[in-house]
């Protein structure tokens, strides 16, 4: 289903239903991103464990985005 055709079947349910409807979506895009940061922190870590990244202090980290 394409966004605009979403968004014309949206229009078609009562004002409380669009509610719901609002409130589950927010629920799974909260659920999704918090997802992807677990997926994130998982590589992240893997990296880690595996030397390819040091720790730094956010001083040094904002030291070198800088230069």
């Amino acid at each position: 289903m394409r966004f605009g055709e979403l968004l014309e079947a949206a229009d078609q349910l009562s004002l409380e239903e669009q509610t719901d409807f609002v409130e589950v979506l927010q629920h799974r895009i909260a659920e999704r991103r918090r997802e992807e940061i677990i997926g994130e922190i998982h590589e992240a870590r893997q990296e880690y464990a595996a030397g390819r990244c040091q720790p730094a202090s956010p001083e040094t980290i904002l030291k070198n985005i800088l230069s």
